[in-house]
């Protein structure tokens, strides 16, 4: 006879779910997916809440693990905990409804455009670019689907040739699915996704936009990855 799971066993997802419940919450949660350490004073200024609350918030997201808090003499850092907390905000995002408020400004317009052509999910690449660059790697050969996304030898060749090294024999996944919130579709993440944006940034194929995760695709850029991956100049550049 089987014996029958307390109602209260088993992981409290629930707890995880009252934490981005809350939309200043989730607000700092989709802020610190640049991959920076941010202060309690800079969310605050972000979220338009006093530092005092937003303090009492991160407070709850560190003691939650969705946040790691880091000290450097007397300032106090809070950054997502890791990649999987990344991937975990970024999927729950594709999920979530569209803000039916337009943007108010052109300003605010361009930082919303920017964002969904080429951004960073935490430390790989996402938007509209990242999701073309999966796809193309997966039609190339360089990604396998077929028992869910993987790195073939084809592919881990092709990062040899380009002197992209990933790490490994960490506990991090070498290769990811991230559903990209604006696509609605998945992007490369994984030790494999963080490497190729890395030396993206460190080559100059992409570039940061201002303090945003917005980056935008170089000359250069455009011209290696139309022939690395046969990705048009026009995909590439934000109109």
């Amino acid at each position: 006879m089987n014996a029958k799971r307390a109602p209260g066993s088993g992981p409290d997802l629930a707890s995880v779910a009252r934490l981005l419940a809350d939309g200043t919450r989730a607000g700092f949660c989709l802020a610190l997916l640049d991959g920076r350490a941010w202060t309690a004073t800079e969310l605050a200024r972000h979220g338009g809440v006093a530092p005092s609350t937003a303090t009492e918030h991160l407070h709850l997201l560190v003691r939650g693990n969705l946040l790691a808090e880091e000290r450097q003499g007397r300032h106090r850092y809070v950054r997502l905990a890791g990649p999987h907390v990344a991937e975990l905000i970024e999927s729950l995002a594709a999920l979530a409804p569209e803000r039916a408020t337009p943007p108010r400004t052109l300003s605010a317009a361009g930082r919303r455009d920017a964002l969904g052509h080429a951004r960073t999910c935490y430390d790989h690449l996402a938007g509209t670019v990242g999701v073309a660059i999966t796809d193309s790697m997966i039609d190339r050969g360089l990604l396998d689907l077929e028992h869910g996304l993987s790195l073939t030898s084809a592919g881990a060749a092709w990062l040899t040739d380009l002197g992209i090294a990933v790490p490994t024999g960490a506990r991090r996944p070498s290769v990811r699915s991230c559903l990209d919130w604006t696509e609605r579709r998945p992007h490369l993440a994984g030790a494999v996704g963080a490497a190729l944006c890395r030396h993206a940034l460190d080559t100059g194929w992409i570039t940061r936009v201002g303090t945003t995760r917005a980056v935008a695709v170089t000359p250069l850029g455009r011209q290696a990855l139309h022939h690395h991956l046969g990705l048009p100049d026009d995909l590439l550049t934000r109109s």
